[in-house]
């Protein structure tokens, strides 16, 4: 028995460090190492005859948030997608319940880091052969262009979903290169790999993503203490407008260099104002879970904001409007509930941390969740079923930390 529970041990652990490499490759890879450390996780518990879960903090706004997924199915017009949509809630819910538990220690997590390096890193690679060459050597796909400019996808279906992926990973890479050396060994490939993600995030032109990262970077560097870095972001803020390719500055000119509208775009606010008459309509239980997408076209203003034509089967590309459209407002402010104990939880576990790597390693992980989030005011990052998985892979890391603060 003890052979098998070990074996069962191996696979769980593995299974955790390859998943985030696997999300750079596809979606299917993807799901079959997030379904093996599920099911791996609880056979060795009913062998064990444990409890299959054990008890977390954020398991009572988790689960009344899961409650009103399941009471917006009234209004739902279509219960097989609502289905689904229930089904990915409970496997995120078990994925980082079971990262929580099972990462064991500071070796895990060095590994878990490789793992995320090495599918950024080739991922950025593929972006920088696609734009040059012409086509991903991953996946085969062709890049995008918008406003004359050839956007990296990679082996994304999208350059901006590409964006929510390196910009997710970059933070943790950032601040464990920021390490002292008299302090850490740092690997010299460590430090060119910020550099490889960097150019990955900068040849998607993603707005969100590079405010994300431009933020994650300054509050690390005010963290860090990192004067030089600070002064370079300064002077990278002064300059950007000057720097900028010709037909951004041309198509700031056409917004009339309204921010909004700049990081937007009018089909995106279109949607937005498109999405508050759906939550005016169902404001407490929403259009029913995984069924924004299915209704949206009911709630299409005509003519659309500034005539801006999107299509009748649209995601929301904003994570809350698309929340409280599919579950209403009561759902959203619990969701919010949530990140707020989440955030609490990591920053209590981060300052308690004594060990130096430990340490930066949790401000990596508050600042991956933080990018993610920042993404998604413009993105529907957590609908995204190829990059979604990466945010609740991080709640379970962060909720791990309480193991590594606990030892002091």
């Amino acid at each position: 028995m003890n052979k098998v529970i070990k074996v069962l041990d191996a696979g769980i652990y593995w299974c955790i460090v390859f998943l985030p490499f696997s999300i750079a490759i596809s979606q299917a890879p993807m799901n079959v190492f997030s379904g093996l450390v599920m099911g791996l996780f609880i056979i060795k518990k009913l062998i064990k005859r444990e409890r299959i879960f054990t008890p977390c903090a954020l398991n009572l706004p988790y689960a009344i948030f899961f409650a009103f997924s399941v009471l917006s199915i009234i209004n739902s017009v279509n219960y097989s997608d609502s289905f689904r949509g229930l089904f990915k809630l409970l496997r995120y819910w078990a994925l980082f319940l079971i990262l929580a538990e099972e990462i064991k220690d500071r070796s895990h997590l060095k590994k878990i880091a490789i793992s995320m390096l090495l599918g950024a890193s080739l991922v950025s690679i593929d972006a920088i052969w696609q734009v040059f060459s012409g086509r991903d050597f991953i996946r085969g796909r062709l890049p995008v262009v918008n406003i004359g400019l050839i956007r990296a996808t990679a082996s994304f279906p999208d350059a901006n979903v590409l964006g929510i992926y390196l910009s997710a990973i970059f933070p943790l890479i950032l601040v464990l290169s920021f390490l002292n050396r008299k302090e850490y060994n740092i690997s010299p490939f460590l430090r060119t790999a910020v550099l490889l993600l960097l150019a990955g995030i900068a040849l998607t032109y993603s707005r969100p993503t590079l405010l994300a990262v431009y933020l994650c970077i300054l509050a690390a560097a005010i963290i860090k203490k990192k004067r030089l870095l600070l002064w370079l972001l300064i002077i990278l803020l002064l300059v950007s407008p000057f720097i900028a390719p010709a037909s951004v500055k041309q198509w700031a000119k056409q917004v009339d260099y309204n921010p909004v509208r700049f990081m937007c775009n009018d089909d995106r606010i279109s949607v937005y104002r498109n999405t508050l008459n759906m939550i005016k309509t169902h404001p407490f239980l929403g259009v029913g879970v995984n069924n924004y997408m299915k209704v949206y076209k009911n709630y299409k203003e005509s003519p659309e904001y500034r005539n801006a034509v999107t299509s009748d089967y649209m995601y929301a590309h904003n994570n809350f409007f698309h929340m409280a459209g599919e579950i209403g407002l009561v759902g959203l402010a619990i969701f919010f509930w949530f990140l707020w104990q989440l955030f609490d939880i990591a920053l209590k576990y981060w300052k308690e941390i004594k060990d130096v790597y430990l340490k930066d390693y949790g401000l990596g992980i508050i600042l991956c969740l933080s990018a993610f989030l920042i993404n998604g005011l413009t993105e529907s990052s957590l609908y995204y079923s190829c990059v979604a998985s990466i945010f609740w892979y991080f709640v379970g890391m962060a909720l791990s930390l309480r193991k590594f603060a606990d030892e002091n």
